[in-house]
């Protein structure tokens, strides 16, 4: 049995989960979200004692993996339409800059033209300043893709550290070259 899989959720006051016609929807002070579970995994939602449980059919690999995946993914579904979630990340570099455009995050980093990153549905980005950068949103997924594409533009390097990071992330630097006598 999969430890995860099989400790069940608590509703928080506020949210209200369904599921109709094979689809789990969960909605709380921050919005909506729904997502297909899986047919070999079952979501039961107990009311009077405010938990969800997820149960697997069999005992076959596949259900065993999707079981407790599927516990996760409603977790996170509960935690995001409450608490929500929040990438920071951080931009080094002399003249390297964040911005943000209507709806386009403008990112200079080095290259010889502004970089224009659409901001996706559902999501929010400031800039503080011009070298941090702050996504938020409900859907746990949506925001660490945003923020790993937005990192993937320019990762930081090892000799002078320069790039975009995320927060407190620890940047393994290299020695230059050494002088030989």
């Amino acid at each position: 049995m999969s430890r995860i899989g099989k400790a069940p959720i608590t509703i928080p006051k506020g949210v209200k989960l369904a599921v109709e016609a094979g689809t789990l929807k969960v909605e709380g002070p921050l919005g909506k979200l729904e997502q297909r579970p899986h047919a070999a995994v079952g979501v039961e939602i107990d009311q009077a004692a405010s938990v969800v449980k997820v149960t697997r059919s069999d005992d076959s690999r596949m259900s065993r993996a999707l079981h407790g995946l599927t516990r996760a993914l409603v977790a996170n579904m509960v935690e995001g339409v409450t608490k929500g979630y929040e990438k920071k990340l951080e931009i080094v570099g002399v003249g390297y800059i964040a911005a943000i455009q209507k709806n386009t995050l403008q990112l200079r980093v080095g290259f010889a033209n502004e970089l224009q990153m659409p901001i996706p549905a559902g999501l929010t980005v400031i800039c503080p300043d011009q070298t941090h950068i702050v996504i938020k949103g409900i859907d746990k997924q949506l925001v660490g893709q945003f923020a790993a594409e937005v990192r993937a533009k320019r990762k930081p390097e090892p000799y002078k550290g320069k790039g975009i990071r995320y927060e407190n992330e620890q940047v393994r630097r290299k020695a230059g070259k050494a002088v030989t006598k």
